[in-house]
C-alpha cells in the first residue's frame, strides 16, 4: 500500500483559487488523496507560476498582493512539474476560463490536464469550458469524490506518453513475423502437397 501512495505523490496539482476557504478545501481533499499541492489565489499568479505570465502584464489587475514577487518566481515552472491543474472559473482578473485558454494555447502546458470549478452550475458555461479542452467541470463545493475522477485524467496523461513506444513495438513485432505469414503463401502450401503426391 506504500508504494501505491509513494506513486500518486508524484503527480503535482496547481489549484487556482481566489476565495481562501474554496482553496483550502480543494487543498485539503488532494492532500487526503497523497497529491502534491501548489495553491495560489489568482489566475494571474497561476500563470506566473507556469511561467506564461507576460512581461508587460498589459490588462491585468496585480492588486491582490501589495509586495512585489519573489525573483524565482519566473524560474519555477521549470524546476517544478505539474500534472494537472484545477481551477475556479469566477475570479477577478484573470478567470478560470481565460486561465483554460491560456494553458491550452500553450505549447509547453496544452497536454496538462485542466478541471474547472464554479457554484454557479449554468450550462452554456459548463459546455464552453469542455469545448475549450477542460477534462472535468465540478461543481462547488467540491467533494473527495470529485477528487477522486481526477486520478484517470493524471494517468490517462501518463499512458499517452508511453503510447508511442507500444506502437512502435507492435509494428516491430509485424515486421517480424512476415516472413512467417511468406512461408505460408499458397505457392509453397501447392508445393508441399505436389511432394506428398509424388511420394504416393
Amino acid at each position: 500500500m506504500s508504494s501505491v501512495i509513494a506513486n500518486e505523490t508524484r503527480f503535482h496539482v496547481l489549484a487556482v483559487d481566489d476565495s481562501i476557504i474554496d482553496r483550502k478545501l480543494i487543498e485539503r481533499l488532494l492532500k487526503t488523496s497523497s497529491y502534491q499541492v501548489t495553491t495560489v489565489d489568482s489566475g494571474a499568479k497561476a500563470l506566473e507560476f507556469l511561467g506564461l505570465l507576460e512581461d508587460e502584464n498589459s490588462g491585468i489587475n496585480m492588486n491582490t498582493n501589495s509586495s512585489p514577487p519573489p525573483a524565482t518566481t519566473g524560474n519555477i515552472h521549470h524546476e517544478v512539474e505539474v500534472n494537472l491543474i484545477i481551477t475556479d472559473y469566477c475570479m477577478p482578473g484573470i478567470t478560470g476560463y481565460d486561465l483554460l485558454r491560456k494553458i491550452k494555447e500553450s505549447r509547453l502546458f496544452r497536454d496538462i490536464p485542466v478541471v474547472m470549478m464554479s457554484s454557479e452550475n449554468v450550462p452554456t458555461r459548463i459546455n464552453s469550458c469542455l469545448q475549450q479542452g477542460a477534462q472535468e467541470f465540478f461543481i462547488k463545493p467540491v467533494q473527495q469524490s470529485d477528487v477522486n475522477k481526477l486520478r484517470p485524467h493524471l494517468l490517462k496523461g501518463r499512458s499517452t506518453e508511453a503510447q508511442p513506444n507500444i506502437i512502435n513495438n507492435s509494428s516491430n513485432l509485424n515486421a517480424k513475423r512476415k516472413p512467417e505469414e511468406e512461408s505460408l503463401s499458397p505457392s509453397r502450401i501447392r508445393t508441399k502437397l505436389n511432394d506428398l503426391e509424388l511420394v504416393q
